[in-house]
Order: C-alpha cells, then structure tokens, then sequence
C-alpha cells in the first residue's frame, strides 16, 4: 500500500456514514433475497466486513440464521453489536481469521477486499471459499477492474484500492472449488435521499459493482 489509509482507519473514521450510503444497494438486497431462500433456519453464516451490520446480518438474523460478522473497524463492530445484537460480531482481518471447524452454511463478502493489494484479494477469495461448507454458498460483491494499489479519495479519505477482473474473480472462485451459479454487474449511484446520506453521497463516484453466487457441491 502506498499513501492510503488502513482499511481499518477509513472505516473507523466513515463509521455510521456508510450506512447511509451503501446500506440499501439493490444488488445487494437482491442477493440478501436470493441467499436467505436457499438457507434453513440456525444455518451459520459468516459475514465478512461486516460494518455497521446493515442490511446484510439484520437481514441473515431475521431469516434466521447464525450470524458472525468480522470487520477490521472496532469501531463497526461496536456500531454492529448495537445494530443487531442477535448477531455475534468481532474485530478481525479476513486476512487472518481462523474459521471455526466445519466452516459455514454460508460466507458473506459484500465489498471487503478493496482496500488491499491484488494478492491479497487474490488470497482472500480463496480463503473465504475454504471457509464454505460442503453445499454451502458463496455470495460476494465488489468493484471490479485490474486495478493495482491505485491511489483514490473515497468518502473524503485517501485509501489505497487493488481489485481484479471480472474473468480472475471467476477463475479464483472456480479454483477454489465453487460452482458460480450466476454473476452480474450493476451500476450503483449513491441515493440522495435523507439529507444525511445525501452529503455522504457527494463523495462517492458512481461505481460498477459485480455481484457472484456461487456454491460449494455437496
């Protein structure tokens, strides 16, 4: 990394913020939909970057689920125990993590690997996919593009963002032993609806977003 932040810097300074703006992307709600369909009750789910909580383990919890959300901002995972305190949050890097034995009905992963390098992601895909129980599901969102440690302001922070094609996404998943389902991209503008999250949008670039499901086979 280069100029930028930490992930957990950006995050701890956005805080509630991001909920503001990034808490109702149809893409993601539609995925949230499709996921929950296909989960039975107590199924574990992990969510990883889980942020204030909102939408996706308020979502898992009302279906639900057993959720566990990891973020690498204390103070998310603050704001996400009094979010939904049905769920069970704590403060750790995906980079790190040590998935409970037998893994998970399902893995979460909307937008948690942007502010990292290309490797890192490239790791990180595979070691979520790992964490996926046999007949489990993968559900993940991100932004795509063969971008290397590019310097960006994003929310009115300087971070350091890496991401990787559409077509390596896939790769990596197929690698890993996932079965992509379905994958899609969508154009995400920042609403401008309560006056709150109207200024929080004027910081944020409309952004392409890849949504991927995919399954490990039984």
């Amino acid at each position: 990394m280069s100029g930028g932040k930490s992930a957990a810097d950006v995050f701890d300074e956005v805080g509630a913020r991001y909920e503001e703006v990034f808490g109702r992307v149809p893409g993601q709600l539609a995925a949230l939909d499709w996921l929950t369909a296909r989960l039975a009750p107590g199924a574990r789910v992990l969510d990883v970057g889980s942020g204030t909580g909102r939408p996706t383990a308020e979502a898992l919890v009302r279906a639900g689920c057993s959720v566990t959300g990891i973020d690498v901002s204390a103070h998310m995972v603050d704001l996400a125990r009094s979010r939904v305190p049905q769920a069970r949050f704590e403060q750790a890097d995906v980079r790190t993590y040590a998935a409970a034995e037998g893994g998970f009905e399902a893995v979460c992963s909307f937008f948690p690997l942007l502010v990292m390098s290309q490797r890192e992601v490239a790791a990180a895909l595979e070691r979520m996919a790992s964490w996926v129980a046999p007949g489990g599901y993968f559900v993940m969102a991100t932004v795509p593009g063969d971008i290397s440690d590019l310097d960006i302001v994003w929310m009115g922070h300087e971070v350091t963002v890496s991401s990787l094609s559409t077509a390596e996404h896939l790769r990596l998943l197929g690698a890993a032993g996932l079965d992509v389902l379905e994958h899609h991209t969508a154009l995400f503008r920042p609403g401008t609806g309560p006056a709150g999250a109207a200024r929080a949008a004027e910081a944020v670039e409309p952004e392409e977003h890849l949504f991927c499901y995919a399954r490990r086979p039984a």
